[in-house]
C-alpha cells in the first residue's frame, strides 16, 4: 500500500512546542530479564486507551537461555505482543496455542478474566537467540470489561505497509493515513510500526484525539532537540506533528487514539474502572479453584502458575 498521509509532513521544528510529556522509562526485572516500562509512569497513566508499555530486550540467548513468564491472569484489558526479533510460545485458557515471530501481532482480549503464558520454545533454546520487542495493554471501554475473552493473530502480510520517501510504517493496530488493520478493535486506536531512513521527516497522524512516539532504535529530532532510544514522547491533541530521522535513521513505535471517560485502576495485571472488580479478581486468582472459579489455567502449561505475593497483597488500590 502507497503512503498517504492526511497532510503533506511538516517541519520538525514546529512540533516542540506540542511536547506535552517525555517519559524515561523505568528498568524492570523480570526474572533475570530485565524490560523498559514507559506506561504507566509518574507523568502519565495512559496514552488514548494504551495503558502499559514495555520494551523487551534487545537480549541475546546463548544456552538453553529464554523466557518463561508463568501462567498468570489478566482482566478489562487487551494484550498486544509485537516482536522485531525472536519469538514467544504463547498458551491461554481459551486454547490457544500459538507461534509469534517478528511484524506479526498476538491480540488477546481479556475481558471478564483470561489466563496466560509466555515461554521461549525449546527449539529455539537449543541454540543461541535473540529477543527484542514491544509489548503493550490497552484498557477496554467500561461497558466492553467484562466481554467474554478472545484471541486473534495475525501475520505480518496481513498488517497494512504504507511507504513514502524513506519511511516505512507498519498498521498493527486501528486505523490511519486511510488504512485499517484486520485486528478487531474496542475503542478508537491508532499502534504504528515505524521505520525511518537517516533524515526522514515521519508525520504523526492529527485525526486522533491522543498521541505518543516511543524510539527503539537510532533518534529522532524536533525543533533543534534530539531524543534517542528509549524515550517515550506525548503530545498534545490537535497539533500537527512530525520529527526527523538522525544519520543513522531511527525506528519508533506511533501509539494512541480516544482517551477513555472513566478512570483506570492498575493492579498488578488487572485493569478496571471497578476497584471492586480488581479486588474479586485478586480473590479469585489467591483462591486457585480451577475447576469453579472464574480463572483456568492453560491446556498444555497447568504445572505451575503465577501467585501474588504478600507484598503484593498487602498494596492497597489508591483513588
Amino acid at each position: 500500500m502507497s503512503w498517504n498521509p492526511t497532510h503533506s509532513p511538516t517541519d520538525p521544528a514546529a512540533g516542540m512546542q506540542a511536547l506535552e510529556t517525555l517519559i524515561i522509562p523505568r528498568a524492570r526485572d523480570l526474572g533475570g530479564f530485565e524490560v523498559r516500562r514507559a506506561l504507566p509512569s509518574p507523568q502519565r497513566q495512559m496514552v488514548g486507551p494504551f495503558i502499559f508499555f514495555d520494551q523487551m530486550g534487545p537480549a541475546e540467548f546463548i544456552t538453553d537461555g529464554g523466557i518463561d513468564v508463568r501462567p498468570h491472569p489478566h482482566i478489562g484489558l487487551g494484550t498486544v505482543t509485537y516482536l522485531y526479533q525472536g519469538e514467544f510460545e504463547h498458551r491461554d485458557s481459551l486454547g490457544t496455542h500459538q507461534m509469534i515471530y517478528p511484524g506479526e501481532v498476538n491480540w488477546m482480549l481479556a475481558g471478564k478474566g483470561v489466563t496466560h503464558s509466555e515461554r521461549t520454545s525449546a527449539q529455539t533454546r537449543a541454540t543461541p537467540h535473540n529477543l527484542f520487542g514491544v509489548q503493550t495493554w490497552i484498557a477496554l471501554p467500561e461497558d466492553r470489561e467484562d466481554m467474554a475473552p478472545d484471541f486473534e493473530h495475525h501475520k505480518k502480510d496481513a498488517l497494512p505497509l504504507l511507504q513514502d520517501a524513506g519511511i516505512a510504517a507498519r498498521l498493527i493496530l486501528g486505523t490511519a493515513y486511510g488504512a485499517t488493520s484486520p485486528v478487531t478493535m474496542q475503542s478508537e486506536t491508532f499502534y504504528l510500526d515505524v521505520v525511518l531512513q537517516p533524515g526522514a521527516v515521519f508525520p504523526l497522524p492529527d485525526d486522533h484525539e491522543d498521541r505518543g512516539i516511543y524510539v527503539t532504535q537510532g533518534e529522532i529530532e524536533m525543533a533543534g532537540d534530539r531524543f534517542e532510544a528509549g524515550r517515550m514522547m506525548v503530545f498534545r491533541p490537535g497539533d500537527r506533528i512530525a520529527v526527523k530521522a538522525g544519520l543513522q535513521g531511527a525506528r519508533l513505535m506511533a501509539l494512541g487514539g480516544a482517551t477513555l471517560n472513566e478512570k483506570r485502576y492498575i493492579w498488578w495485571n488487572f485493569v478496571s474502572s471497578s476497584k471492586d472488580r480488581i479486588e474479586e479478581a485478586k480473590e479469585a486468582w489467591k483462591a486457585a479453584d480451577w475447576e469453579h472459579g472464574p480463572f483456568r489455567l492453560p491446556p498444555g502449561d497447568e504445572a505451575e502458575f503465577i501467585p501474588i505475593s504478600a507484598d503484593q497483597d498487602r498494596i492497597r488500590l489508591k483513588d
